[in-house]
Parts: structure tokens; sequence; C-alpha cells
């Protein structure tokens, strides 16, 4: 199992909108983008809070992830279609992920 990164020093807040659900949350820098879904109601799986169980694996319709997991390998973040949404944030100000 690959070792995570730290988590970055001064995350930026950044905003999620939500496709399906047809809303946008604010996601703040301490809070990660599975919380901040889940405190509007929105049911997301997870088992684990730490990126290595694949369970929040959630599509990016737009926007850049910045991974912080344990699960994907080096060509799935390149290709940043997909993103574990316990611990991973983002390099832009904004994401839409299908939720």
């Amino acid at each position: 199992m690959t070792a995570l990164p730290e988590p970055a020093a001064g995350a930026c807040p950044l905003r999620v909108h939500c496709a399906a659900a047809g809303i946008s949350v604010p996601v703040p820098a301490g809070t990660s983008v599975l919380d901040a879904v889940r405190a509007v109601g929105l049911e997301v799986p997870a088992a684990c809070p730490d990126g290595r169980c694949g369970v929040c694996e959630t599509r990016v319709l737009e926007g850049t992830p910045e991974h912080r997991d344990g699960v994907l390998d080096a060509e799935e973040r390149a290709f940043g279609e997909t993103m574990m949404i316990c611990v991973s944030r983002a390099t832009t100000p904004w994401l839409v992920l299908d939720l």
C-alpha cells in the first residue's frame, strides 16, 4: 500500500457542485469534501476516513482533483476522472462531482 501524502498546509477552501443533486457546497479548508456533502444531507458511502478503501470514490465532471488517497495509481490520478472525497481536495477553487 502506498503511503499517503501529508495534508497540504494551509489548504484552501473550495466549492463543490453536486451535479445530480443540483446543489453547491462550500468546503472549508479543515473539512473533507465527504463531510461537507454529508452535512447538507447527501448520503455518500464511506468505509474509512483516510483514503485507503475506495468506497467513497466519486466521478469528477469538472475541475482538477488533488489526490491524497492510497487507492488510485499514477495513471488514474493523471486522468483525474475520479477521486476519494474522504481525503482528496482540488487544485482548482471548485469541483463538479457526480453526486
